[in-house]
């Protein structure tokens, strides 16, 4: 009863500041999920001391029955860590699925409070979200991804698909046209800049290409991205 009355008193919008803050008010959220806990994680594999803290707070709420849903980039399928944190919690029940690009990183606790960074320095500052309407918004923009993702399935599936490599290079190639740099796209695309760096070299050769501003032209030109069929640069 307390808790509902004190609920009323919440504001709709809350700034976060500083990691332990954040992290005891990321605990509190999920430790009250009841129902649903949605995440969406950019950047990559995740650094394995945060995964460790993910792991123990993950499973506490998948032993009681509440449904977990998480997006992550199609690069963790490479990095060892975190696939081991997704092979231990989808055995616990937890759902994984990846994109090529993953918009912005968020939690959303069943339906009815959410957390965003305020800023690209995710550890520094976050935003507490209450506004039915702007949790809302969050959730509908986390189904749209889900249901555009590819499922993991670390013990019964190849993790990288040609889907996948397909997916991964076609967002690549589109951000080559856009003019964005080597820096840029690793960034967006939680991968190294060397690996991006092979993907654009492969084309090139494909295309005869010997400049960037040439590969953008020609693969504005060649049809390569147009649809969703694969870009076969290997």
């Amino acid at each position: 009863m307390y808790t509902d009355a004190r609920s009323a008193d919440q504001p709709p919008l809350t700034l976060l500041t500083g990691g332990e803050l954040i992290s005891k008010a990321l605990t509190a959220a999920v430790d009250g999920c009841r129902h649903e806990l949605l995440t969406a994680q950019p950047g990559g594999g995740r650094a394995p001391q945060m995964l460790s803290e993910a792991l123990e707070r993950d499973l506490r709420l998948l032993s009681r029955d509440v449904r977990q849903r998480t997006i992550y980039q199609h690069t963790v399928r490479s990095h060892r860590a975190t696939l081991s944190y997704i092979e231990q919690v989808t055995a616990a029940g937890a759902e994984v699925r990846t994109l090529a690009e993953v918009f912005e990183r968020f939690i959303i606790c069943d339906q009815k409070v959410a957390f965003i960074p305020v800023s690209e320095e995710r550890g520094s500052a976050a935003l507490e979200i209450r506004h039915p309407a702007l949790v809302r918004f969050l959730a509908q923009s986390f189904n749209n991804a889900w249901a555009r993702s590819i499922p993991v399935h670390p013990d019964t599936s190849p993790l990288r698909s040609p889907s996948i490599t397909s997916d991964v290079q076609r967002t690549i190639l589109l951000a080559v046209v856009s003019g964005e740099t080597d820096d840029s796209i690793a960034r967006r695309l939680g991968m190294s800049r060397r690996s991006v760096a092979e993907h654009i070299r492969k084309v090139s050769l494909r295309l005869e290409s010997s400049s960037r501003a040439q590969l953008g032209y020609l693969l504005a030109a060649s049809g390569l991205l147009e649809g969703d069929g694969a870009v076969g640069a290997d």
